[in-house]
């Protein structure tokens, strides 16, 4: 297992096609030069001992330690080996609705990239807490299982858009459903779901879904995304807006908040509603309610003992730099006696 500690250093490798093309073009001209100054046997001729390998070997040899140093910046880090942790936390899983209605523009930049803020934001300011995430439109989607890793938790939200489910709609009952799934029964750890919607649930069942997984010790806070004036749901082409989506009757659909829904969820299991319009509200109302959520041991598997590896990078870039120093031009004597480059006359 490995990670690289300073990633933003690769784009630094973008330098080695461009100096590969400038090496080759000296090459050109030299070879030019010679043509116009005269014969080219001739030419080799009056520099019988210059090598025509050496310079392409110390060209190599600089882009290799060239490399060496951009890996030596960005710093590979090996794992030596699993270990198991114990954390004190609860268990989380975020139910983002990824449904059509979410392309409005009500709330900028639109509903579902202010929901992946808002779980941005929320995962941010989680400590040792185990999390998973749900997508759910006309049915529900598993996105990734219960897990410690932050950053491969934000990789996924990320990627979340309103085609990864196909039956459209929104079905509150399915999502809380699924995420009850993610919950081991048998286990004293806390569970919080957490959904993100803009209530309008096409569906039957959401409150009796939601008494279950209270009977199942689950609590649920319910994020409301959108305006109660609402918007219209574009159609974009190439991040271009062609039209709005409209019903049978060739009316522009409006999509609005429904937070009532929302909160009738949430009251099911003792739990609680808050709009998602302003991020800091929301940030402080999500953290008063884990504060006041009773946090349980659990044991997590993860790699540790991450070792650095830039000093052999390092090293071996110094040591073809300090070689390119000595190796000159001229053809090296027990090599021009094998002939493996055709060198003789």
């Amino acid at each position: 297992m490995y990670e690289l500690e300073e990633k933003g250093y690769l784009y630094l490798l973008a330098i080695i096609p461009v100096l590969v093309l400038l090496f080759l073009y000296v090459q050109f001209w030299k070879r030019k030069k010679q043509r116009e100054f005269g014969d080219i046997d001739l030419v080799k001729k009056l520099s019988p001992e210059r090598s025509v390998f050496k310079p392409t070997l110390k060209f190599a040899l600089l882009l290799i330690a060239l490399v060496g140093l951009v890996f030596g910046l960005i710093n590979p880090k090996i794992g030596t080996k699993m270990e198991t942790v114990k954390r004190e936390g609860i268990d989380i899983v975020f139910a983002m609705d990824v449904s059509k209605s979410m392309l409005a523009e009500d709330v900028a930049p639109n509903r579902l990239e202010k929901s992946k803020q808002l779980v941005s934001q929320i995962i941010n300011q989680l400590g040792n807490d185990r999390i998973g995430i749900v997508a759910y439109a006309g049915s529900a989607f598993p996105v990734l299982p219960i897990t410690t890793d932050y950053a491969v938790s934000k990789m996924f939200l990320q990627s979340m858009n309103t085609s990864m489910v196909s039956s459209q709609g929104t079905s509150l009952d399915e999502a809380i459903k699924l995420s009850s799934t993610y919950f081991d029964k048998g286990n004293k750890t806390s569970k919080l779901l957490i959904m993100i919607s803009d209530g309008e649930d096409h569906s039957e069942g959401a409150s009796e879904a939601a008494a279950e997984a209270n009977k199942n010790g689950m609590k649920i806070i319910t994020i409301g995304v959108g305006t109660l004036k609402g918007g219209p749901i574009p159609i974009k082409e190439n991040g271009v807006v062609q039209s709005f989506k409209r019903d049978n009757n060739n009316e522009v659909v409006i999509t609005k908040l429904n937070p009532e829904s929302l909160k009738e969820i949430a009251k099911e299991t003792k739990g609680g509603y808050v709009n998602g319009s302003n991020t800091k509200e929301v940030l402080a109302y999500i953290k008063k309610a884990l504060d006041n959520i009773q946090k349980t041991e659990f044991e997590a598997t993860e790699m540790a003992d991450f070792q650095s590896q830039f000093q052999w990078f390092l090293g071996i870039a110094f040591l073809l730099l300090f070689a390119d120093i000595f190796l000159l031009d001229r053809r090296t004597n027990w090599i021009k006696k094998l002939n493996l480059f055709n060198e003789k006359e």
